[in-house]
C-alpha cells in the first residue's frame, strides 16, 4: 500500500491534476493486490482480458473493468480473511439487498488520514463541544449499516456535549420521535454550545417544514451548522431545490447557508465528498469519477450527463477500486468560485435497476449464479 499511503497523506486535497500520476500508481498497486488475492475479481479481469500492470497513467483507468454496486449487494468479494476486518458495514438496503464491506487496519489508517485532511480543509474540526442532533439511527451492536456508523463518526469532529437520535432503538425496533428531536432543538437553542445536525436530508427537511408550518422558530448559538448525508432515496420525489431548503433552515434555525454542509459517499466507495461554499462536490485527490454513457458505458465529456463510475485505491479488504453506481450525474470542469481546482460532481438523481444494462458481462453472469 505504499502508493496508497502516500496518496492519502496528501493535504492539498483538491489538487487532482498534480496527483494524477500518484493516483494511477496507487490504483495499479491496488488492482494487482486484488487480482492476486481475490479469485472472483481475477476472473472478472481475465474475462475482460485486462492486465492490472497495464495501468500506467490516469487515462488508463477508463479501461479498468468496473463492477456495479448491484453485484456487491448479491455477492461478497473479499481479498483478505474476514478475521482481519476490524469493522464491517452494510449499505442501507432500501432495495431489499445489502452490500457487505469490511475495513482492515490498513484501510482504516488511510481512511483516517482522509477524514483528518478533509475535515481540516472544510473547518469541521473544533475543540468547542457541540450538541449533536442525528437525523438517523441510534447505533447498536446489531446495526451494521454504514450510514449509522458514519453519522456517529461525525460527532467526533467536535467533542459531543450531547447526542440525540431521531431514530431510537427500542425493544420493538427503531422508533422515530419528532418530540424528542424538537425538545433537543429547544435545549440546543438555549445552550452556550453550538448545535450540529447530521443525517438524512429528508428527515431534516420534513421536520423543519413542519416546525415552520406550526410557527416554531429557534435561534441557534454561533458556530452551529446543519450537515446532511445519506441521500433522499425513497423520498427523492419530495426533494426541494437547494435554495428552498437553505431558506427553510435560516427561517427555522437561524443558520445561514455558509454553515449548511452536505456529504456524499457510499458503502461501496467510502470516500468523503464534502460540498464547498458554492455547494459543489469537488473530487478529492483520493478518488476519481468517470461519467459513462447509459447506452454503451463509454466515458462522456465533462458537462454531459451519464452514470457515475467511482474510483479509489482506498480499500484493501475487497476490490472496490472501480464501482458503477445507479446514480446519474454530470462532471463539471474546475473554475468554481470557491477556488478548489478539481472538477466537481453534480448528482442528478437515481435510476432504476431495470434501466441499467450492466456491461460488466462477467459480473452479470456471477449475479445470475447467485439468484
Amino acid at each position: 500500500m505504499k502508493y496508497t499511503k502516500r496518496l492519502f497523506g496528501l493535504k492539498n486535497i483538491y489538487d487532482t491534476e498534480a496527483s494524477d500520476g500518484l493516483f494511477a500508481l496507487a490504483m495499479r498497486e491496488n488492482a494487482l493486490f486484488h487480482y492476486e488475492n481475490c479469485a472472483d475479481y481475477r476472473r472478472i479481469l481475465d474475462e475482460f482480458s485486462f492486465d492490472p500492470r497495464s495501468i500506467e497513467s490516469a487515462e488508463d483507468l477508463a479501461r479498468l473493468p468496473f463492477i456495479p454496486t448491484l453485484y456487491f449487494k448479491h455477492h461478497d468479494m473479499y481479498s483478505l480473511p474476514e478475521s482481519r476486518m476490524l469493522i464491517k458495514a452494510t449499505s442501507s438496503g432500501t432495495s431489499g439487498a445489502m452490500s457487505n464491506v469490511g475495513f482492515d487496519m490498513g484501510t482504516l489508517w488511510v481512511g483516517a488520514k482522509m477524514v483528518i485532511n478533509v475535515g481540516r480543509f472544510h473547518k469541521l474540526w473544533s475543540p468547542v463541544p457541540a450538541n449533536y442532533i442525528i437525523f438517523g439511527y441510534q447505533p447498536t451492536k446489531t446495526n451494521r449499516t454504514a450510514v449509522s456508523k458514519t453519522a456517529l463518526g461525525f460527532t467526533f469532529f467536535a467533542p459531543a456535549h450531547s447526542r440525540t437520535f431521531a431514530l431510537e432503538s427500542t425493544k420493538n425496533g427503531y422508533e422515530l420521535s419528532w418530540e424528542r428531536v424538537t425538545d433537543a432543538l429547544f435545549a440546543a437553542s438555549r445552550s452556550r454550545f453550538p448545535m450540529r445536525t447530521i443525517g438524512f436530508p429528508a428527515y431534516t427537511y420534513f421536520l423543519l417544514r413542519d416546525l415552520k408550518e406550526r410557527g416554531v422558530r429557534y435561534k441557534m448559538p454561533p458556530g452551529s451548522m446543519v450537515t446532511l448525508g445519506g441521500g433522499w432515496k425513497q423520498f427523492y420525489a419530495e426533494q426541494p431545490n437547494k435554495r428552498e431548503f437553505y431558506d427553510l433552515v435560516w427561517e427555522v434555525l437561524g443558520i445561514d447557508e455558509e454553515h449548511i454542509i452536505e456529504f456524499f459517499g457510499a458503502v461501496e466507495h467510502p470516500i468523503l465528498y464534502t460540498d464547498c461554499r458554492c455547494h459543489h462536490f469537488h473530487i478529492p485527490v483520493y478518488s476519481r469519477v468517470i461519467i459513462r454513457s447509459p447506452d454503451d458505458f463509454s466515458p462522456v465529456p465533462n458537462g454531459q450527463a451519464g452514470l457515475i463510475n467511482l474510483l479509489t485505491p482506498m480499500m484493501q479488504s475487497g476490490p472496490l477500486l472501480s464501482v458503477m453506481t445507479d446514480d446519474l450525474g454530470v462532471l463539471h470542469d474546475g473554475g468554481c468560485p470557491c477556488g478548489a481546482p478539481s472538477p466537481w460532481l453534480e448528482i442528478i438523481g437515481r435510476v432504476g435497476i431495470a434501466d441499467i444494462m450492466t456491461c460488466a458481462a462477467g459480473a452479470q453472469e456471477y449475479l445470475k449464479e447467485q439468484s
